[in-house]
């Protein structure tokens, strides 16, 4: 019983290790195959299979090590120059670890798949879902590398990089030690959700101490050195708790390279993929949810979107496309961003295809039409393919971002390209919401989906066939009171203000008695025991011990349009608009320049882009802005530059600057006032509250 055991132990071992190694693997084949003969790289391939098939024989699996020598002798032959770096000879590298990730995953859970007939499953369900924690949590330096980690399942097919167990869990790179001695131990996942739970039900202790102090003792707690130490611990500990669920986006990226790569070898495109910013984390769960969406997002980008070579020279192009996955950490969300340079989203077919549906066009912008390419069933190809469409799937991965509470953009120029932006939420667990009360109650209104929130001017709101309705950018949107959609009373002649909330292809204003500010709201789940409300998405314990409802924007606007008749043409006249500020946004980041456009257009201001500042100043001298929103780090003319030129300009010189950028040092900060910049927010610490904020104190403070 006892040789059992240990064989048991050494083949999980095994099992730990030949994921990092298959992930290994699968980065330097592509490597090879993009860079040409290298003897360091064939020398690399050759010792990671021959680990692999030496480990394996230890481990008592005949086949994995008889599969590794195999593979061994192909590498043996490119190294000593027997035959040479062919497509053939690649294709033959990548099915041969294919081959062995498939064995490996099935000796993991399957007796006697792999080695004697009587041979137990390495890991037993109950047990299957691990995670590897460094011993040493408390220090950052501990964590692993999770670069070459197997990713979340969903991808399996599309790269030997990527691989789920049987419960589909995701596991981190495991390391024996790090340079500090630190080790690394194996913890189921639903231990570490359950420590997140226990944490977060921590500081709502904590706060209802606070309160119960200040109210029995009259006492401010933040005047008790004791109070704010353990609220320290209690903050640092829910930071660390939350990062044992944080993965990199790197470790879905091998997998969708592998997916580019076999696409484009297999229509005969010529196609580059890049990679910036893949050290971003986000929670597990998240990423675990996108990595399906992104892999249709690849796929769909190499079917539609790519040119053949030649289709590329005919039209002046490159004969190489390329395919970029752009990811970054904004506030407390993250934007992951598929681009190519292809032909870009048919207009004309998008518009066609609408009008076969019933889907009116006229009107829409040519951002809103693009937009269509997400409604369900609505392709521009008539030829349907099992590798992609747009239209049929991209609902689906719309769908997908949504319940992650996130949300998808597409911008798309004809002839140069497209891009699909998903912008979600760092974590599940905490939740950036606007507070509100309506009908004598508080609800928290995730904030990712507040369009705007305005004060109520009942006197000069418009009707539209017998229902009210408010003006944003030009389009009529119907008012309701919040409180009578949740099924309460309200005051309806109430000098409340209103806010508007969005879902993916809707928007309605909701009338409110007040607002109460916004903050981080620790989302939990309803009991399973409830029924399910579909205007709610969870609750969150406050300070007092009252439960605070988390509203689910989706539902409640559903509810609200089941109550009368939306409007589908105005019956008044569009008031026309007023002079709108007027900013301009300067960021070398496409992804970060858009974003921030589409955040303050939505707030009412007229907004211009640039690529650098040499551009921006270019654009002033054109025509002055009323505010500069500018990063610091671009070409030709950075940042710093550009805020010297603009006060030394005696017709740009009272424009107030706004620095955003991903520099956090106080040396920076300082160079921006001495510059003469007015405000300084880092990207990091960014969100959208934040940003109107700023932007409308400074142009107040300027007018």
């Amino acid at each position: 019983m006892m040789a059992l055991l240990d064989v048991h132990e050494i083949r999980l071992l095994f099992v730990q290790e030949a994921e990092a190694r298959l992930s290994s693997l699968g980065q330097l084949i592509l490597a090879l195959e993009t860079s040409g003969p290298d003897d360091s790289l064939i020398d690399s391939i050759f010792r990671e299979l021959h680990t692999i098939k030496g480990s394996s024989a230890v481990a008592r699996l005949p086949e994995v090590s008889s599969l590794a020598h195999r593979l061994e002798g192909l590498v043996e032959d490119l190294r000593s120059g027997r035959t040479s770096t062919t497509p053939d000879l690649i294709d033959a590298l990548f099915a041969g670890v294919d081959d062995l990730a498939d064995v490996i995953s099935q000796s993991t859970y399957q007796p006697g798949v792999v080695g004697t007939g009587d041979t137990p499953p390495l890991v037993e369900p109950a047990r299957q879902e691990t995670a590897l924690v460094p011993a040493g949590i408390g220090t950052p330096a501990g964590w692993p590398d999770t670069s070459q980690a197997p990713a979340p399942p969903g991808l399996s097919k599309a790269s030997p990089t990527l691989r789920s167990n049987p419960t589909g869990s995701v596991t981190q790179n495991r390391s024996t030690s790090t340079s500090n001695g630190a080790g690394f131990v194996m913890v189921p996942l639903e231990r570490l959700e359950e420590l997140s739970r226990l944490v977060s039900e921590s500081a709502s202790a904590h706060l209802r101490v606070g309160r119960m102090v200040s109210d029995r003792f009259a006492t401010d707690p933040a005047s008790i050195a004791e109070f704010n130490d353990l609220s320290r611990s209690l903050n640092d500990l829910q930071d660390r708790a939350m990062r044992t669920q944080m993965v990199a986006v790197a470790t879905i990226t091998d997998a969708l390279h592998r997916t580019v790569r076999d696409l484009a070898h297999a229509q005969e495109k010529d196609i580059r993929w890049e990679t910036r910013g893949t050290e971003t984390e986000l929670d597990r769960g998240v990423l675990h949810r996108l990595s399906d969406s992104l892999l249709h997002l690849v796929r769909n980008a190499v079917d539609h979107g790519i040119e053949t070579p030649a289709e590329r020279e005919a039209v002046g192009k490159p004969p190489q496309a390329t395919i970029r996955l752009h990811a970054m950490q904004l506030g407390s969300e993250v934007i992951i961003a598929i681009t190519d340079d292809g032909r870009g989203v048919d207009r004309e077919g998008v518009r066609h295809e609408a009008s076969r549906q019933g889907v009116g066009t006229e009107g829409l912008s040519d951002e809103d039409l693009v937009a269509l390419v997400l409604r369900s069933g609505l392709s521009t190809k008539s030829f349907v393919t099992d590798i992609s469409g747009r239209g049929v799937g991209l609902d689906v991965v719309r769908a997908n971002v949504e319940a992650v509470r996130g949300r998808i953009e597409v911008r798309s120029q004809p002839g140069r390209g497209a891009e699909f932006r998903i912008i979600v939420p760092i974590t599940l667990a905490v939740l950036r919401c606007l507070l509100v009360e309506a009908g004598g109650s508080r609800y928290a209104l995730p904030f990712h989906r507040v369009v705007r929130s305005q004060a109520d001017d009942a006197s000069g709101r418009a009707h539209a066939e017998g229902r009210p309705v408010v003006w944003v950018d030009r389009s009529a949107v119907p008012v309701s009171l919040l409180a009578e959609t949740l099924g309460g009373s309200s005051d309806e002649v109430s000098t409340g203000p209103i806010v508007v909330l969005s879902d993916s292809t809707r928007q309605h204003a909701f009338k409110v008695d007040q607002l109460l500010g916004q903050r981080d709201v620790v989302l939990k789940g309803l009991s399973a025991a409830l029924p399910k409300i579909p205007a709610v998405a969870g609750a969150s314990v406050e300070p007092d011990g009252s439960v605070l409802l988390v509203l689910d924007p989706p539902g409640l606007i559903q509810r609200a349009q089941q109550s009368g008749p939306i409007p589908s043409e105005p019956s008044v006249q569009v008031r026309p608009e007023t002079a709108r500020p007027r900013i301009l946004v300067v960021d070398d980041a496409l992804t970060v320049r858009e974003l921030q456009r589409g955040i303050l257009e939505r707030a009412g201001f007229s907004v211009r882009v640039a690529s650098d500042g040499s551009q921006a100043m270019a654009l002033l001298l054109e025509e002055p802005s009323d505010l500069i929103l500018t990063d610091i780090e671009m070409p030709e003319m950075d940042g710093f530059a550009l805020t010297k030129a603009v006060r030394a300009d005696p017709d740009l010189g009272n424009i107030p600057v706004l620095i955003l950028s991903s520099r956090a040092d106080e040396a920076d900060r300082q160079r921006g006032l001495d510059v003469g910049a007015d405000g300084y927010i880092v990207k990091s610490g960014f969100d959208e509250g934040h940003l109107l904020t700023a932007v409308t104190r400074l142009l107040g403070g300027r007018r």
